[in-house]
């Protein structure tokens, strides 16, 4: 069952609820009736052939991660085709377009946030990755001190950050091999809303762990502590991944990664 608090929640992608929208189904996993303020997260199908074409995204930064299917995506006036684990962002100004392929289709999670005012586009925003680019990384993570942590690591890739463009959202994918995690974290002014991609491990949310399987969100508000974890010993088990991040981007993660924070 989903697990929802006035700390966050933990979404089941099987309780889900969608509805019909311009021809696809579309469910808020984060949103308002969550508390979120900052982020909103949605799931979005595209039937076989069908294009999504949001007109409202003109006036929001957005981030897509393709979960299941294939197709393609357009970034303003770039397009590119798509399959599970591209990823596209899209600044404050450009629409964005997901098209499904025949006899295929499509299913993304899709973040997006409305800019706030002191913060404004990137000049030269990167548009397309993959969540396994692993061109930037953050490893050995300690934590921020709410739990005890852990010196078995994850390795988090930095796909969308100010690095690239993004002066707001923020895209990452934690991957874990077993006995690892991302261990546990606040964020003091940000919303994290992540989702579990590949498979199964645990979420961490305000003192507990809670199983997870591909599709399941996490939301955790500014302050709330939360991580990752793969808690399964066997060393031939499959990693676990997730992907997502703090809204607006938090530069102690890039700091300690040793990366600059202004936005590029």
């Amino acid at each position: 069952m989903s697990t929802a608090t006035v700390q966050g929640a933990v979404i089941r992608s099987g309780e889900l609820e969608f509805r019909q929208l311009d021809g696809c189904r579309v469910a808020t996993a984060v949103g308002p009736h969550l508390g979120a303020r900052i982020v909103r997260l949605d799931v979005v199908r595209v039937p076989s052939g069908a294009v999504w074409r949001p007109q409202s995204s003109a006036h929001e930064e957005n981030v897509v991660v393709v979960f299941a299917g294939s197709g393609s995506a357009a970034s303003g006036a770039a397009r590119r085709r798509v399959s599970r684990a591209d990823t596209v962002y899209t600044p404050t100004g450009d629409l964005y377009e997901l098209s499904a392929d025949a006899g295929m289709d499509l299913t993304a999670y899709v973040w997006n946030t409305t800019l706030r005012p002191d913060r404004a586009p990137g000049t030269e925003p990167r548009r397309f990755s993959r969540l396994w680019n692993e061109e930037t990384q953050l490893k050995g993570f300690t934590g921020t001190g709410q739990a005890e942590a852990s010196a078995r690591t994850a390795t988090m890739n930095f796909l969308f950050w100010p690095g690239t463009g993004s002066p707001q959202l923020c895209l990452h994918c934690g991957f874990m091999q077993p006995g690892e995690y991302f261990n546990v974290h606040v964020h003091p002014e940000s919303e994290e809303a992540f989702i579990a991609f590949e498979g199964r491990g645990q979420l961490h949310l305000d003192g507990q762990w809670y199983d997870a399987e591909p599709g399941d969100v996490l939301y955790a508000p500014p302050g709330v502590p939360h991580g990752t974890r793969h808690p399964d010993e066997d060393p031939a088990a499959p990693r676990f991944a997730t992907c997502g991040g703090p809204t607006p981007f938090d530069p102690v993660l890039y700091q300690r990664a040793g990366v600059p924070t202004k936005v590029r």
